[in-house]
């Protein structure tokens, strides 16, 4: 006889309790994740927990009390976390339950192979729809693979969860036992983003060209990004989980999923954090689609997307660019969780990008996060073979195919300035950079950045140099002509060395301040190049400033010159220089036309074939641009 969904749900509903009484001493039991976590279920079970010995509890991401991690319960249960959250995070790190590092990718096949066996699940879901169907809500991640693996499953039915759309359902009769419950799901909300946090967000926007599609791992600065995206078009949104920031973007046409490869127009995750606002606007709705972590998180999925972007945080980056995420040392305080999924798939996408983000000191300020190496029992959750970006408050710093020594460079120049000197002479007692090597003191002055098309339409990147750039200019150098060489340092100079690159690299952005003009990206899918370098050096006794260009041959008769020669005046003018001079050989007739056009008096002396050139800011007004 063929029964009626209504039939087989009626006669599976009963109490919590007595759902329960199924648990036998010494099974294992798997309890739904993160906001989908069953509270009355919990609850009762920590009522008959005298009834119970050597029960282990297996965990995916906790919000909620954690109450089985007391140390009361000892004997009764051993929690076993695969992601740590704040109500078991404590107990772990006194060695009073369990943390199983391991990829959320993989969760799902350890289940299936029997490595972490579940004989009884615990979730949430909503109410059977006309068909049958019960849906896993906001939390579909590992749960989905629990329920089909459980020898028992226990569902709470509570009408306050949401039906999420793709492969979140599951018919009444794959269920043991209802268990019926109206109460208020669990809500996460996140923290409000400080100065910091909004820095980094707005350094992480840089980065996400039109049409790209994203994941944001949890927490402050991930999260912190979104605000600043009102600005793009066409994102789409592939990731394991996502919070209601989400819905202002879709709401202002930012996030359209249209330029996806993979399920275009959806959104795609496993799980959500959030409060009733971000639940009420899930439900039913089919711009959303939750699949179990097996998919969403498997790198060759991930990156089937054309410019997938990874942002997630890390606790600690090393000199070498890898990243600690799970512990501090050797406590444990969150999981691998997605991150190396995101990243591996981020970075095998064409186009794609992998950034890790984390404040540059630690919240008193005392410890620096960029670190020499990697503290002991600490893990390396992303290997330095994966990692593109690392963003902190100071800035970017781009990693990948770059050596250990310009990795780095670029990382101490994005730690706190005062830990770079700290991070120089670690990096130097391991042989990562040059035993003489400098690194500025002063914060690099992002400010200063700016774009100019030339006379040929070309748009070029303007912005300080930094320590990284020793090869650049080192490039830029061999790349000149023999007269030009001689037109720029008055002599026939056959080698630029690092003993003499450096200095015009690591400057102070003060006294002395070197603009480069730069064309391409510096990012996986090409290279920047320095094409042009104006630079001054101010002289303290007369607070006037010595001025100096270098272009590329194939650059030059397109205004470059100019332009940056009005752009250090700027510069120099706001820190207070009194004029610039300028030596010149008399033969150099486009560099005289230059100072020519700067729009105040020049005064020159020819002595010897140069000309000896003086502006000062104060004889007339600035020519405008």
């Amino acid at each position: 006889m063929i029964l009626d969904w209504r039939d087989i749900y009626q006669d599976k509903l009963t109490d919590a309790t007595t759902a329960l009484m199924n648990i036998k001493k010494g099974s294992r039991v798997f309890i739904g994740s993160a906001c989908g976590e069953p509270q009355l279920l919990v609850k009762k079970l920590i009522d008959i927990a005298p009834d119970l010995a050597d029960v282990e509890i297996i965990h995916f991401l906790d919000i909620g009390k954690a109450s089985y991690t007391e140390e009361r319960f000892t004997n009764n249960f051993r929690h076993n976390t695969l992601f740590i959250g704040s109500g078991a995070r404590k107990a772990i790190q006194e060695g009073r339950a369990d943390y199983t590092p391991c990829f959320l990718s993989e969760i799902p096949l350890l289940m299936q192979r029997k490595r972490i066996p579940i004989d009884t699940a615990l979730i949430t879901v909503s109410p059977p729809n006309k068909s049958g169907f019960v849906s896993l809500g906001v939390s579909v991640d590992i749960t989905k693979t629990a329920v089909e693996l459980a020898d028992y499953v226990i569902a709470e039915v509570n009408p306050n969860m949401p039906r999420t759309m793709g492969d979140s359902f599951v018919h009444v009769k794959e269920i043991d036992a209802f268990v019926e419950n109206n109460e208020p799901i669990l809500e996460f909300r996140q923290e409000a983003p400080g100065d910091i946090a909004k820095t980094i967000g707005e350094y992480i926007s840089e980065l996400i060209d039109n049409g790209s599609t994203i994941q944001t791992g949890i927490g402050r600065i991930p999260g912190a990004v979104y605000p600043y995206l009102l600005n793009k078009k066409d994102l789409g949104v592939h990731t394991e989980v996502f919070t209601e920031a989400i819905i202002d973007l879709i709401e202002a046409g930012v996030i359209t999923g249209k330029k996806k490869n993979l399920h275009p127009g959806k959104v795609v995750a496993s799980f959500c954090l959030g409060t009733k606002r971000l639940y009420d606007y899930i439900d039913d709705n089919p711009l959303f689609e939750f699949h179990p972590s097996h998919y969403v998180n498997d790198p060759i999925v991930i990156a089937r997307n054309d410019k997938m972007i990874s942002i997630n945080a890390a606790l600690t980056v090393d000199l070498s660019g890898q990243a600690c995420a799970d512990s501090i040392g050797f406590k444990f305080y969150s999981g691998i969780g997605g991150q190396a999924d995101f990243v591996r798939g981020s970075v095998m996408s064409k186009g794609g990008k992998s950034i890790i983000v984390l404040p540059s000191t630690t919240e008193d300020g005392k410890k620096s996060r960029i670190v020499p190496y990697i503290q002991p029992g600490g893990g390396a959750v992303v290997t330095r073979g994966d990692i593109h970006y690392v963003i902190t408050e100071y800035g970017i710093a781009y990693l990948h195919g770059k050596s250990v020594r310009d990795r780095a460079l670029a990382l101490i120049t994005i730690a706190h300035p005062d830990f770079r000197e700290e991070l120089l002479e670690a990096a130097k007692e391991q042989n990562y950079v040059y035993k003489d090597q400098i690194v500025p003191k002063t914060v690099y002055p992002k400010k200063y950045e700016t774009y100019w098309k030339d006379k040929n339409n070309q748009e070029i990147f303007f912005r300080p140099l930094k320590p990284t750039d020793e090869r650049g200019i080192q490039e830029l150098f061999y790349s000149l002509p023999e007269q030009d060489v001689h037109t720029r340092f008055f002599t026939h100079l056959k080698a630029l060395p690092h003993k003499v690159a450096q200095p015009l690299a690591v400057i102070d952005y003060m006294d002395k301040m070197a603009i480069a003009g730069t064309i391409g990206e510096e990012g996986p899918e090409g290279r920047e190049q320095i094409i042009a370098v104006g630079r001054y050096f101010r002289d303290p006794n007369t607070n006037m400033a010595e001025v100096a260009f270098t272009t590329h041959h194939d650059w030059q008769n397109r205004g470059i010159g100019t332009f940056l020669l009005r752009y250090l005046i700027n510069i120099a003018i706001e820190h207070n220089i009194k004029g610039f001079t300028a030596d010149v050989l008399a033969e150099n007739e486009r560099m005289m036309r230059v100072f020519h056009k700067a729009g105040y008096p020049l005064r020159s002396r020819l002595e010897y074939g140069v000309y000896e050139l003086e502006l000062h800011f104060d004889e007339s007004p600035p020519h405008t641009t």
